[in-house]
């Protein structure tokens, strides 16, 4: 039997790259799966479609993570549309790297509010719906042990989340729901080749201090987010998981 058979989850952020590579992979292993999306419709619903064709069953929400009705509309939409909840990716997230003299306000508030905020207040949508067994699992970043220079507002909001995952580890640990943190290193998508990172010194500068010697693939996360939700993982809480190729 699949491992994740009869699981809901929720996988936000999942209309590209990491999250539509994790919502992929829990179809595979089962689950039924919410893939959202803030902004590409038609990404999401590519998802869908790459899904429910391998004989899944998934439906594509729109919600921004970073509004608490609509991050309580995401959640409720999973349980009316399957039943219940078992399964909280939190994939959400932007990055944007700039010199301490040159970041904006209006900077800080976008990534924190994307990054830190959204994943609170889906948790805490889901922790309503969530039962024993229940698994939260974050994405957060090798660069809060690696620090790259520029990255001061970046790393900052991925430390919050590693901080955070602690937190509801402990807080939630009685309920038998685990929370647990993923924390890639340099992963090839869609993303990280816009914002011009794939090809760069950039990252040859990282494939040359990661013992593996390559950057990520975004089924690598998605393998280790279906260990996580599975129970596999089930005496596994409060940990964070560096899926970097051993970049530190």
């Amino acid at each position: 039997m699949a491992k994740l058979t009869g699981k809901v989850a929720v996988v936000t952020g999942a209309s590209k790259g990491i999250g539509a590579a994790i919502a992929k992979a829990l179809a595979k292993e089962g689950a039924s799966v919410v893939v959202n999306y803030a902004s590409s419709k038609a990404g999401a619903e590519a998802v869908v479609k790459a899904i429910t064709a391998a004989g899944g069953k998934a439906v594509a929400v729109h919600g921004d993570v970073a509004k608490a009705d609509q991050a309580q509309g995401l959640i409720d939409a999973a349980v009316k549309a399957f039943g219940r909840l078992d399964v909280l990716v939190n994939n959400s997230g932007v990055y944007e790297f700039a010199p301490i003299e040159a970041f904006s306000e209006a900077q800080y508030r976008r990534i924190f509010d994307i990054n830190v905020l959204g994943v609170l207040l889906t948790t805490q949508a889901a922790a309503r719906h969530l039962g024993e067994g229940g698994s939260v699992i974050n994405i957060s970043s090798a660069v809060t042990s690696v620090f790259p220079p520029n990255s001061a507002v970046y790393t900052g909001t991925k430390g919050a989340v590693d901080a955070i995952t602690g937190v509801l580890a402990n807080e939630l640990g009685p309920r038998k729901i685990r929370v647990n943190v993923i924390n890639p290193g340099i992963v090839e998508t869609e993303g990280a080749a816009a914002a011009g990172f794939i090809g760069s010194d950039f990252e040859r500068g990282v494939i040359a201090q990661t013992p593996l010697a390559r950057a990520g693939q975004p089924d690598d996360i998605a393998d280790v987010a279906v260990f996580l939700a599975s129970d596999d993982a089930r005496w596994l809480t409060g940990e964070r998981i560096n899926a970097s190729g051993g970049l530190r």
